[in-house]
Parts: C-alpha cells; structure tokens; sequence
C-alpha cells in the first residue's frame, strides 16, 4: 500500500499541466532514494540489485548527460534540473514567507526553461535533511543535515521515507542553517526539477568539494544558474591576502602581481568573496546579462502580487 505523502505527491503531480507519469516515476525515486541516485551519479555507490531497474537506469541517465561528452546531452539535461545560485537574504526570503505565493511563467525571469512555475505554498512546511552528496563522500563536509526541503508534498514525504535523515524545522532554524551555512563559505542554490513538479522544493547550501551540481557544472553540464550579480573590485587596495582566492568555489579568483583579478565568466555572483574579504576590497554588482536574482519580494511586486 502506498503511503499517505506518497499519494499527496501523486495528487499534486496530476494537477500540474504536462506532469506525466515517467516524470512521477522520476521524482519518486529520486526523493525516495536520494543517497542512492546521488551517490550513483557522483560514481561513489554500487547499484543496489533492488534498485538495478529503477535507480540504476536514472543514474545512468544523469551520468550519460551531465557528465558525458556531448554538449547537446548535457544541455538537455540541464533543461530538466537546474539550481539558481541565490545570496544569503534571498535564501532567507524563500523559508520565512508567511503565505502561500504563486507566481507564474517565471522563465522570462528566472533564465531556466523548465521554471515555468514557482509554487511556494506552506513555507513553514520545512525539513532540514541530511544533504546526499556530502553523504556521499568518504570524508565529507560537516553538518549533514543542511539540505532545506521547502513546503508540501515535498517536505511530508521526506519526513516519512527518511525519518533518521531528516527533521521538520522552523523558519528561525532554517535561517539559522543558511547563516551558518553562509560563515563556513558555502553557496546557497534554490534547485528546480521537471521530476519535482517542475518548481522550486529545496534550497541546498553546497560546498565545491561535495556538491553534485557544483562537480557537474565544473565538467560542462549549464546546471547551475548566476545570482544575478558578478563580483568587483571597489576603489580599495587590495593587500593580497588571498583569502577570497582560497573561499571562491568557483575558481573565479586569482591574484596576479599581489592584487585580485576575477575571472567574470566564471564568477556566479555568490558572495563568498566579498564575505571573506576583510578589507572591502570584493563587492557584488548586478550583472543584467547573469540573469535576473531571485528576489521573491521584487518578484511579487513586479506580478502585482504584493508584499510579504
């Protein structure tokens, strides 16, 4: 018998236009089995034999797509599954809304194909799990449990399938994980996926040494989009220090002669280097070719939905 968020999941599923079946299959397995799948995809997991027929096909999939040679696959993959790079108080924003929001075609906003749709209802549904991909590691990154599933029927289904993983949070705690998340350099994303109801369920708070999505985009596969913003120097001089080069986790930073140079291509206007920079030397400015940021109030201002 299929359990109650189980049936939730598939309920919500057949109210979104276009959401089909695979798709349900998809986003089942992949949320009720994430360790393995991820760690399948980061070729650190055998298949399980139970699992050969189902989770085994899908990492192949993704390891055929993001990782493989061809630039056509790896678009297309990145066309179903995506994370948004977003700053700190936009990551606040998404887990202390006090009011269910729909906003709609936000792909001339938000530069993902697949984002037709951010559906953030019930925001303080909020599970804090332990993240996959650091699981996934031999020596991974601590704390596990930095993974953010946001709202209904994600947050209930998490809570029932993986009971020693996760726990239902507050909004204070889930600000409180981002913060944190934010001192040890780390990046925010806001991740979307055709197979999650084709919207926003997560927030990860990702560090380059574990992170899937960060290995994947590394090796070629456009899965994670820009803040919005790049990184500059102000008028201040830079000391040299270094700091910013060793934080960046995005390898955007050198320095040359004693001074910063960024690397702008590479820059996805995250703001660990302006956090690390004690001499105001590294600041964030948007950059409209990046893409638009993810600010829910601006958004909802813009669609005449209002303020929160």
């Amino acid at each position: 018998m299929l359990r109650r968020s189980t049936r939730e999941f598939w309920k919500a599923g057949r109210k979104v236009e276009g959401y089909s079946l695979s798709e349900f299959v998809h986003g089942y397995v992949y949320t009720r089995w994430p360790y393995a799948y991820i760690g399948i995809a980061k070729g650190k997991r055998k298949v399980p034999a139970l699992l050969l027929p189902f989770v085994g096909a899908l990492a192949w999939y993704l390891l055929r797509s993001a990782f493989g040679r061809s630039k056509a696959a790896k678009r297309a993959f990145a066309d179903h599954y995506h994370g948004k790079v977003v700053l700190l108080n936009a990551a606040e924003q998404l887990v202390t809304l006090d009011q269910p929001i729909e906003l709609h075609d936000l792909e001339t906003i938000i530069p993902y194909t697949t984002a037709r749709a951010i559906l953030l209802s019930a925001p303080d549904h909020i599970v804090a799990l332990d993240c996959p991909c650091r699981a996934a590691m031999e020596n991974p990154c601590l704390p596990l449990d930095v993974c953010l599933i946001v709202g209904e029927p994600f947050a209930a289904f998490v809570t029932e399938h993986h009971p020693n993983r996760s726990r239902a949070i507050t909004q204070d705690e889930a600000v409180e994980i981002l913060r944190a998340e934010h001192e040890r350099g780390h990046v925010h994303h806001a991740f979307f996926k055709d197979a999650m109801l084709g919207r926003f369920y997560a927030i990860c708070n990702c560090c380059s040494c574990c992170c899937g999505a960060m290995q994947a985009h590394r090796n070629g596969t456009p899965m994670l989009a820009s803040s919005g913003f790049v990184a500059r120097r102000t008028s201040v001089s830079c000391v040299g220090c270094g700091r910013c080069v060793a934080a960046c986790p995005f390898g955007a930073l050198s320095l040359l002669d004693g001074t910063i140079q960024i690397d702008e291509s590479a820059c996805m206007g995250c703001g660990v280097c302006a956090s690390k920079c004690s001499s105001g030397v590294l600041t964030l400015v948007r950059a409209p070719e990046k893409g638009t940021p993810l600010d829910i109030h601006a958004l909802l201002a813009e669609t005449g939905e209002g303020t929160v």
